[in-house]
C-alpha cells in the first residue's frame, strides 16, 4: 500500500508541475534510450543485456522510467523497472525518488531516492539509495564518461558498484561492498539516434557476497566481451 501510494504521489506532482510550466510557456521535452547487447563470458556462457531509459518533462521536473536487464544461458538473472520523479536540485544536479520493481532474482519493490547529475571532470553519475519493502538498505554508484576519438567514434569507460548495509539471503548478498564492475564502451556513431558498439567489462563480486558464491561453487569474477547498439528516439 505505501509503495502504490508513494508512486500515486510521484505521477500526481510531476502532472501538476509540468502543467504549470505550460501555462507558464514551459516547454515539454522527451527522449527514449535504448541499449541492446549479447555476447559471453570468459568461461563461454551467453549474456544478454538491456537498458532501456525514457524521461518526459522540462528543464526543472522529469518523470523517468528506467528497466535494465540480463539473461545467462537464456535465463534471466536480474529484471529492473524503475519510476522516478526528478527535480531539479542545483547547477548539473537533480534529485531522484520514485519505485523500483525487481522481477529477478526476486520479486521485490523498493523505494528509491537518488542523485543524477554531472560530477567533476564532466563524469555523468546516478547515485541511488533502496530500502525494500522487507526494510533491507541498498546502495548503488554508478559513472560513465564519454571520450571523443573523432567525431563519430567514442570510447566510454564505465564503473557501477552495488552496496548493502545488512546481509540479504534472499539475494545471496553479504554486507558491505557486493559487486562491482568495469568496462569499456567503444561505439561508432552513424547518427546520434543509431550507434553500434563493442563492450568489455570485468564483474567481480567482494567480501561476503563472493564468500557465498564460492561456497556454492560459483565464480566471483568474470571478463565479458559485447557487441550491441544504443538507439535514441
Amino acid at each position: 500500500m505505501h509503495i502504490k501510494l508513494l508512486l500515486l504521489m510521484s505521477i500526481f506532482t510531476l502532472s501538476n508541475t509540468a502543467l504549470a510550466a505550460g501555462q507558464h510557456g514551459g516547454e515539454i521535452y522527451h527522449a527514449l534510450y535504448i541499449e541492446a547487447a549479447t555476447g559471453s563470458n570468459d568461461t563461454g556462457d551467453a549474456i544478454t543485456e538491456w537498458d532501456v531509459d525514457a524521461w518526459i518533462g522540462n528543464d526543472d521536473n522529469k518523470l523517468w522510467l528506467k528497466a535494465e536487464g540480463e539473461r545467462e544461458n537464456g535465463e534471466s538473472e536480474a529484471v529492473e523497472t524503475w519510476l522516478m520523479y526528478s527535480r531539479y536540485y542545483s547547477t548539473f544536479w537533480d534529485i531522484q525518488i520514485g519505485l523500483r520493481y525487481d522481477t529477478q532474482p526476486d520479486n521485490t519493490n523498493y523505494a528509491v531516492l537518488g542523485l543524477h547529475g554531472l560530477a567533476p571532470y564532466f563524469f555523468e553519475t546516478d547515485a541511488h539509495i533502496f530500502i525494500s519493502e522487507d526494510g533491507d538498505l541498498s546502495a548503488r554508484l554508478f559513472q560513465h564518461n564519454e571520450f571523443l576519438i573523432t567525431q563519430q567514434w567514442i570510447v566510454e569507460p564505465y564503473l557501477e558498484a552495488n552496496f548493502f548495509a545488512q546481509d540479504v539471503e534472499a539475494l545471496e548478498v553479504g554486507a558491505g561492498l557486493s559487486s562491482a564492475e568495469f568496462g569499456i564502451q567503444t561505439r561508432y556513431e552513424f547518427t546520434r539516434q543509431f550507434a553500434p558498439f563493442i563492450d568489455i567489462k570485468y564483474e567481480r563480486l567482494f567480501g561476503e557476497t563472493a564468500d557465498i558464491a564460492e561456497q556454492h561453487d560459483g565464480s566471483c569474477g568474470a571478463f565479458i566481451a559485447q557487441l550491441g547498439v544504443k538507439l535514441l528516439f
